[in-house]
This record gives structure tokens, sequence and C-alpha cells, in this order.
């Protein structure tokens, strides 16, 4: 298992899946160990993929001071992932929470990005995330699935702030287009692979300043994909849009029926659409959806 070391001494490990030219992955959660990814629904095929498991998860080391797991402090961790590799320029996947890290990141090092890709990303650190509400109306989209009764009423409790557990689990179906085996067996691994000490700081005051970060990234020229799911709530498409409008040269993306881990939804439109995009060329999966603005509103419902 390959590792480096962090600025502050963390000892931080990374996996590698498939061969060609590097593509750099950060996992969402907030603060889950990379192995959640897999290989990205056959992307592998495409690309090496180099996966890294942030400060206290997976494999990784646990940091002395907790404050390290704060997401702009994590900044340095994927630029000394970059120089350890040796790559002048990366491109640069994220997940989910991973998308507030991946966005501190290129406006921190702009240089340092050649693409950026945003699969299902939130983007707190640009002022735009989802809502109650967001949830509500992705939520609604599923009513003839055998599961929605349970999970509509197990949905009211986290709402309310009184989900138990097994209320969470409950939930787990709205997130995956498809609650199949394979939705199922990926659900049961995200407790243990979690870290829910790291997850309760890692967007705590100070994380994020929106406006220097959007400047920023207004005066960018990399190209960047935000892919989200038809019947994802975080972000919704019309949200995910508004995130696009942000940079200079993105495209956009909905994969039909995918949810929060499209990758998962159909493997072979994914990886292909990713792929087309890496690889500088017409993307031709899913739908493209032009810029339709954004919401920039207030803190998120738990988890991815």
């Amino acid at each position: 298992m390959p590792a480096f070391a962090a600025l502050d001494g963390t000892e931080l490990a990374y996996h590698v899946v498939g061969e060609g030219e590097p593509l750099l992955c950060l996992p969402g959660g907030p603060m889950r160990a990379s192995a959640y990814l897999g290989d990205l629904g056959g992307l592998s095929k495409h690309r090496r993929l180099v996966m890294l498991d942030l400060r206290g998860t997976g494999d990784s080391g646990v940091p002395v001071d907790p404050a390290g797991y704060r997401c702009d402090r994590q900044v340095a961790d994927v630029e000394a992932l970059r120089e350890h590799l040796g790559l002048e320029r990366v491109d640069l996947l994220t997940h989910s929470a991973g998308g507030d890290l991946a966005l501190l990141y290129a406006a921190r090092y702009p240089q340092r990005i050649r693409t950026l890709t945003l699969i299902t990303a939130r983007a707190r650190a640009l002022g735009v995330d989802f809502t109650e509400e967001h949830r509500r109306e992705a939520a609604a989209l599923r009513t003839a699935e055998p599961w929605f009764g349970a999970a509509i009423e197990a949905y009211e409790k986290v709402w309310a702030g009184v989900a138990s557990d097994d209320d969470w689990d409950a939930v787990a179906p709205f997130f995956y287009g498809r609650w199949d085996a394979t939705a199922q067996a990926h659900a049961a691994t995200e407790v243990a692979q979690s870290n829910d000490e790291a997850a309760e700081v890692y967007a705590s005051s100070g994380a994020f300043e929106p406006d220097v970060t959007r400047a920023a990234i207004a005066a960018w020229d990399a190209r960047v994909l935000v892919l989200a799911g038809e019947l994802d709530s975080g972000p919704l498409p019309r949200v995910a849009a508004g995130i696009a409008e942000l940079f200079p040269r993105a495209e956009l993306v909905v994969q039909p029926g995918a949810g929060h881990f499209p990758w998962l939804d159909d493997p072979h439109g994914f990886s292909r659409t990713v792929a087309a995009f890496l690889h500088g060329g017409c993307v031709e999966t899913g739908e493209r959806v032009g810029p339709a603005g954004g919401d920039v509103i207030a803190p998120p419902v738990r988890r991815e």
C-alpha cells in the first residue's frame, strides 16, 4: 500500500487501480474511505485511478490535532500527494462532499489542475448546497418504489432531528438509482468506512469563504465536468446547473436514472462519459443541460 507524509507528519495512504495516465480521486462522505469508489464503474480501464484515503479514514493515519480534519486544512494533503507523485498538473475527480475539498484546492492551486470532474458533488465552498426542500423534491420522484413508504417515514424523522440509526439505514434507497443487491451491499459498507468524528469537523466554522473561492474559479480556464444524477437530491440537476454556471469552461451532464452514486447505476455509461471528457472529446452519455442559475442556500441535512 503506497503512502506519503502530510506536512503535519500524518501518514496518508492511497490506492491505485488500473493503468494509464493518473486520475487523482478524492472521496466524499464526508470523510469516508476511498474504497466505496470501487473502480468507478470501470473507469480504471481508461485511467489509472489514484484514490486518496483522507486523514483518519481507510488506511491513512489519524492526525494529532483533530482540527486537521477541517476541509480547508486538507488542501495541503492533496498538494502533498501531487508532489509525491511527481506530477506537474493533474486531472482531479471528486465525489459528493469531496467536491468542497477539490474546489478549495482549485482555488489555491489553479495552475496544478488540468481538468476537474465533479461527480454529484457538493459546493459549499462556493456557497451552494442542498436543502430539505431539495431532498423532498427528489424523494417525490420515487413514490412508485416498493420501499418508498418506509423510507419517507424515516426521512421525516431525519428532517425532524429525531432519526435513529435504523431510520438512517431506511433512507438509503433514496441515494441510489436502483435499490438492488449491488446498491444494498454498497450502502452496508458506509458505517464501517466513515469517520464520524472527522465528518463533524470537515465543514465546521471557518472552512469556507465562498466569495473568495468564487472569485478564484471565475478566472480559471481549466475544463470542468459537472455530472449530476437525475434522481439525486444533493445536488438536484438544476442546482448542479447553477454550479456549472460559475465556471468559465464547464459542461453539465445529467445521467438518466442515476442517484448519488452514478457509477453503480450505469457503470458503462458513467465511465464512457467521464473518459470522453478526460480525453477531450465530446461527452455522449446523459442529458446535457445548459446553465439555469444556482441556489445559494443554508446548511444541509446530514449525509452525502
